[in-house]
């Protein structure tokens, strides 16, 4: 039988105290716990957060946050080093040896590098080291990251075929309404279907000193659904909080279920990882040619186009009555689907593609 597969992914806002100085005592606690499920024959992958936390002290930052993204990012070089061995003492306690890797969205969107770092992941698993893994912060601009490592996290569990993902965070838990200001919030225990609504109430980021907040972990939950894994979001101060995810303890967190059908990486990517930069209406033809049928989005069955977008970038596709059921990426601009819709192919002008989305572009989100 296979060893149950758990990615535990931990934010700077629980990492970090009010003065955003790393607190050693939570990264002790995690390795306590990765070393407790280990034994038990899981194996375990960490995503963390940090750096910047780690590194502006040492820059001098102890009691102020820069805002400008290159010292951020100096203080991402410096930090890395210094989470990267509290991690290491903290395994090395129990006998476990960490693996640092840094990741990037090329790592899993071409795919010469995802099955390198799949092959990468898969074999320092075999050997018994715990991979730390963090986004690459450090030389990766805004137009070449994520920001966050929730998605991040929710990546690797597609990429090494998880069984459970766990987000620790702040909060126990996804709640009906944010408990930070509503006192009637309750917390959801279970989520069974991601296209139901699910994550209307996420909120911003927890803390200044996090990126994330509610609404990248309900994002990086909806990518590991459609990836086929469960995924936890549970307090990370919760007493055995690893083992009782796996376990799925009652009370644990907020338990998201996966969906029957899995999507590749690059779909997951496309559907949820990425923000659209405008939306095409189309007819009712187009849209059973696109889920009943499994076509491409021809510039026949557009009925109207909004925001300004370049050719390879993400926009919603809607209905007439204005439900979002898909999402892709334009083979056209937007100023060129302006011009060609409802058209057909053969009336377009020359030099237009066949497909305003091609059906390898595009993902069905009901």
């Amino acid at each position: 039988m296979s060893p149950v597969v758990l990615i535990a992914k931990i934010g700077t806002s629980s990492l970090t105290d009010e003065r955003g100085q790393i607190r050693h005592s939570v990264i002790d606690k995690i390795c306590d716990e990765v070393a407790a499920v280990r034994s038990q024959g899981c194996q375990v992958v960490i995503v963390t957060s940090g750096a910047i936390s780690a590194g502006l002290p040492a820059l001098g930052y102890a009691d102020t946050r820069p805002r400008d993204s290159r010292t951020l990012q100096a203080a991402s070089a410096v930090g890395q080093t210094r989470l990267m061995g509290l991690y290491e003492e903290a395994l090395a306690r129990h006998g476990l040896i960490a693996g640092q890797i840094l990741m990037a969205p090329f790592d899993f969107f071409e795919r010469s590098q995802y099955l390198h770092a799949r092959g990468t992941l898969e074999r320092l698993l075999e050997l018994g080291v715990v991979p730390v893994i963090n986004e690459n912060d450090a030389v990766a601009d805004d137009a070449i990251r994520f920001g966050d490592n929730d998605r991040i996290a929710a990546l690797v569990a597609h990429l090494v075929g998880a069984d459970r993902l766990v987000l620790l965070t702040d909060t126990p838990g996804l709640f009906t309404a944010d408990p930070r200001s509503n006192d009637t919030a309750e917390l959801i225990t279970e989520v069974t279907s991601v296209t139901e609504g699910f994550g209307a109430v996420t909120g911003g980021a927890g803390t200044q000193r996090g990126s994330g907040g509610m609404a990248s972990k309900v994002a990086a939950a909806r990518m590991a659904a459609y990836s086929g894994v469960t995924t936890v979001i549970a307090a990370a101060d919760r007493h055995n909080v690893l083992q009782e995810a796996i376990d799925e303890a009652e009370g644990v967190g907020t338990i998201v279920r996966p969906q029957p059908r899995p999507l590749p990486a690059k779909k997951l990517w496309i559907g949820f990882a990425i923000e659209p930069a405008g939306q095409i209406v189309v007819d009712l033809g187009a849209r059973l040619a696109l889920e009943r049928d499994g076509g491409s989005l021809l510039a026949v069955g557009m009925r109207s186009v909004d925001g300004t977008f370049a050719r390879g970038e993400p926009v919603d596709v809607a209905d007439s009555n204005g439900e979002v059921f898909a999402r892709g990426l334009m083979r056209v601009s937007a100023a060129e689907a302006r011009e060609i819709v409802g058209i057909r192919n053969s009336e377009q002008p020359a030099g237009m593609p066949d497909e305003v989305i091609h059906r390898d572009d595009l993902v069905l989100l009901n």
